[in-house]
């Protein structure tokens, strides 16, 4: 009797709950930066015939692993799972990788966090699993480490989750693997052997809008970031093929394409033919036209605030130094030399970078401390030589030898080549468009798109030297030329202060202030020296009647400037795959690439962003504000800018649900412009 009120109590109690298994979060001692989790999601899917599973890895700072296909210096993850009891294999699925670029290398994985979902696939569906593996796993920086984790799973088919939001991750993490193709197909796969070069053809009866295209690589063959091309429903990705077979040939090699776009991401498999590669589509352009964009494009560069005072200086010598028309001629003609000379060599910077793989862009220099130092030191010590408050004096001998070589005019093929630095951070229209097809393109077109630059920037300078009557029609030399060149001093002078602006957040704060006051007593002093105490007090009395003066004129005037003082706005980082989902989701999203270094860019900030009514359109609930800040190297943002085209910032964009493809904006906002993208993307 006892037993069996003994039984019947047990079987009334609650039974205990079986829990899905789960490693927990394991962490190598030799190699903190990265931790791995493998858990059960979910119980036996008998239909499906697998345990699902989620292998989560967590990635601090800039670590990264890989994808199944790594590239040119990557390792692929793998799991040896041999000792295991009962698991007849593994399916390990995986999500869109990345591309990355370090030091010229291609390779494709992940970054921060990503969760890999696995499809363990048991001998015999009666009994449980024991899982018994070993991860290795990359992660890699500048530097690569290879990490074993052992990881055990004692599966059993009925289990309960006690984590819905860990099933949710395990969907989630399914959703991002790309699917078997049911809407792009395979045209054509030719592999062209003198080339060294594949040609992918898709279709996509949708159209194409940001593509992306990756092939697994072979053993023999791997495959770089490809060159892009779109034709209506038709998309070319050409790939440079590299290998450590000198007799490569991948025909009639089957290889497996994965091809995504906004909302899509499809994955196929298609043989290789042998065939000769045309010229791809979107190198057949109209190089008149890019040409023509190329001259106008450095013609605007003259007008703008970074070139502006060299132009008006050259003109200033002129007048002091020369009358006849041949002293006016010569030296515009070398200015203008120098110019072209300084585009020709920007041309071979880019060749040699393009050649080494590294990242490109208009304006990339800026993005180096020491280059920013240098020309911060070169225009400090120009305007405060305009301000005559020291002169360089050569020694005797040299002077006299230049003395004998007057006309030679190296000085002036050295402004001219000073002018175009100064041009590098100022993106112009048809600037942008011309360099992002030079870059694009072949060689000797590239050459030929930066000669056009060139020769835009030095046709002011090329005019007045074919007529340079022109001179005489400016007024003659006069105490009205002193007042110039101290306007052309203080203009340099500003432009230094913004370089020091660009310098501080390599150098710290205390480093630019000392860099400041140093600035500042080295001026106090020179004029202390040259003209007096009374020249100093002059002088400082000039300055606080200026402040006072612009001071006025700003309050006068506040009403056509003001913006708010301080950037409020939401600005998230720059994540190209997120914008597709926030389209989906009834949401708009707007995109501003921008530098600290791009003066185009603080000008649009200050002008139309940071103003009534753009600055409140942009806080409205359903915008995402998105923002990639490139004034330092980041290859994301330049593959960004590349895939639509561009090679410069500033670079703006708008998408929503009645504009889910982006709308692109002009170089130079406009209010207007900006509100009717905004109210086009919500519709």
């Amino acid at each position: 009797m006892n037993r069996i009120l003994a039984l019947l109590l047990l079987l009334l109690l609650p039974q205990p709950t079986l829990l899905a298994a789960d490693t927990g979060w394991l962490q190598a001692p030799e190699h903190p930066p990265v931790q791995v989790r493998l858990v059960q999601t979910g119980p036996f899917d008998a239909a499906a015939n697998h345990y699902p599973a989620l292998l989560q890895v967590r990635l601090a700072d800039d670590w990264k692993t890989y994808w199944r296909s790594p590239g040119e210096g990557g390792i692929a993850p793998r799991l040896d799972w041999q000792s295991s009891a009962n698991l007849l294999g593994v399916d390990w699925r995986w999500p869109l990788p990345e591309r990355f670029t370090l030091l010229g290398v291609e390779t494709q994985g992940y970054r921060r966090d990503v969760d890999f979902p696995l499809q363990l696939t048991p001998a015999d569906g009666s009994l449980p699993v024991r899982l018994d593996a070993t991860l290795t796993l990359p992660s890699c920086t500048t530097i690569c480490v290879l990490t074993d984790y052992h990881l055990q799973l004692d599966l059993a088919p009925d289990v309960v989750v006690a984590d819905e939001a860990l099933y949710h991750r395990y969907q989630q993490a399914v959703s991002r693997v790309p699917r078997p193709a049911s809407l792009v197909k395979a045209q054509r796969l030719v592999w062209d052997k003198a080339q060294q070069q594949l040609a992918v053809s898709l279709h996509n009866p949708r159209g194409w809008r940001q593509p992306a295209v990756f092939v697994d690589e072979l053993d023999n063959g791997i495959f770089s970031q490809p060159r892009l091309s779109i034709e209506g429903e038709r998309l070319e990705a050409r790939f440079k093929v590299g290998s450590w077979d000198p007799e490569l040939d991948l025909n009639q090699q089957v290889v497996v394409i994965t091809a995504t776009d906004e909302g899509l991401a499809e994955e196929l498999a298609g043989p290789i033919e042998a065939g000769v590669l045309p010229p791809p589509v979107a190198a057949q352009v109209s190089l008149p036209l890019v040409l023509l964009y190329a001259l106008l494009g450095g013609l605007v560069l003259n007008i703008m605030p970074c070139v502006l005072p060299v132009l008006g200086l050259k003109l200033n010598g002129l007048l002091l130094g020369h009358r006849s028309r041949a002293d006016v001629r010569r030296p515009l003609l070398l200015s203008a030399a120098g110019i072209l000379l300084s585009f020709w060599l920007l041309a071979g910077f880019m060749l040699a970078l393009t050649w080494s793989g590294a990242q490109l862009g208009w304006g990339i220099q800026f993005q180096q401390p020491a280059f920013i130092g240098f020309m911060l030191m070169v225009t400090a010590l120009f305007s405060l030589n305009l301000f005559g408050l020291f002169e360089l004096h050569l020694p005797s001998g040299l002077s006299t030898w230049l003395a004998t070589r007057t006309g030679r005019g190296s000085g002036h093929l050295l402004q001219g080549m000073f002018a175009t630095l100064l041009a590098t951070p100022c993106s112009a229209p048809f600037l942008g468009t011309a360099v992002a097809v030079a870059l694009a393109s072949s060689p000797l077109v590239l050459i030929a798109i930066f000669t056009g630059l060139g020769v835009g920037m030095a046709l002011p300078w090329l005019l007045l030297a074919l007529f340079p009557g022109f001179i005489r029609l400016l007024p003659r030399p006069g105490a009205w030329m002193l007042k110039v060149k101290w306007l052309f001093g203080l203009m340099l002078l500003a432009t230094s202060l913004w370089l020091l602006s660009l310098l501080r957040p390599a150098i710290g704060t205390p480093a630019s202030l000392a860099l400041l006051a140093l600035l500042a007593l080295l001026a106090l002093w020179s004029l202390l020296h040259r003209h007096g105490t009374r020249g100093l007090l002059f002088g400082l009395a000039g300055l606080l009647l200026l402040g006072a003066l612009g001071g006025s004129l700003a309050l006068l005037t506040q009403s056509r400037w003001v913006s708010p003082v301080k950037d409020e706005l939401a600005w998230q980082p720059l994540d190209p795959a997120r914008i597709a989902r926030e389209v989906a989701a009834g949401k708009r999203v707007f995109v501003d690439i921008t530098a600290d270094w791009c003066i185009t860019c603080q000008a649009n900030k200050i002008g139309v962003l940071l103003r009534e009514p753009v600055y409140g359109a942009l806080q409205q609930e359903d915008l995402v504000l998105m923002r990639g800040d490139w004034t330092r190297p980041d290859g994301m943002i330049t593959d960004y800018l590349r895939q639509h085209g561009r090679a410069g910032i500033p670079f703006n964009q708008v998408f929503g649900p009645g504009r889910p493809d982006g709308r692109e904006l002009d170089v130079l906002l406009t209010t207007n412009q900006v509100m009717d993208a905004l109210a086009e993307a919500r519709r």
